[in-house]
């Protein structure tokens, strides 16, 4: 199949659409961010990363520290409001009417009606160009009961989160399949 080069960019997608709370001297923000993976299991780690020049980016240098919330399909607009409106000229939650919680291990809130929530704080700060990425280490992470199973096991798939794609936010569709289902023999054993 024929392809078409384009110059280097960041064509890494889908992405997570998250909700980013942080606070400092006083002051609370929520920004939406889609520049943000995973780094490390042990320990636990995942970066972000924000341009300078945002509402949110001082808070979260000085405080050392952020809450990334996991929306769901039904916070779309939430998710693209918080994107495109800067903390200083509205207050998002205000506007928005999102409900906080207390975090445990930080001070920067929680989203109450994002399903997940993971307490960061951050270990290190790399200034790479248009934005600098925050290494953080995970702290805590709060998911609501209605996602856990019978045995306590977490089932991300039912939080119906989203994903930005390309300049759209989307919602993920059905499992393909599970991790090893491709090695798996059909009585559920793994093939050797």
């Amino acid at each position: 199949m024929a392809k078409t080069r384009f110059p280097p960019g960041t064509m890494l997608y889908p992405l997570p659409a998250a909700l980013v709370t942080c606070a400092w001297g006083g002051a609370c923000n929520v920004l939406t961010i889609s520049w943000i993976g995973t780094v490390c299991t042990d320990p636990p780690m995942l970066s972000v990363s924000i341009r300078p020049e945002r509402h949110s980016y001082e808070m979260v240098r000085q405080s050392g520290e952020f809450a990334v919330n996991l929306p769901g399909r039904d916070m779309a607009r939430a998710v693209d409001f918080c994107g495109v409106n800067s903390g200083r000229d509205v207050d998002k939650f205000a506007r928005l009417g999102l409900a906080t919680e207390r975090a445990a291990e930080i001070s920067a809130p929680l989203l109450a009606a994002c399903p997940v929530n993971l307490e960061c704080r951050v270990t290190e700060v790399k200034e790479l160009g248009s934005h600098h990425m925050f290494l953080a280490r995970v702290l805590a992470v709060w998911a609501e009961e209605r996602l856990l199973n019978e045995k306590g096991l977490l089932r991300l798939g039912k939080a119906q989160l989203l994903a930005y794609c390309h300049g759209q936010y989307r919602a993920l569709a059905e499992p393909l399949g599970s991790f090893g289902f491709s090695v798996r023999k059909k009585d559920g054993r793994r093939k050797s």
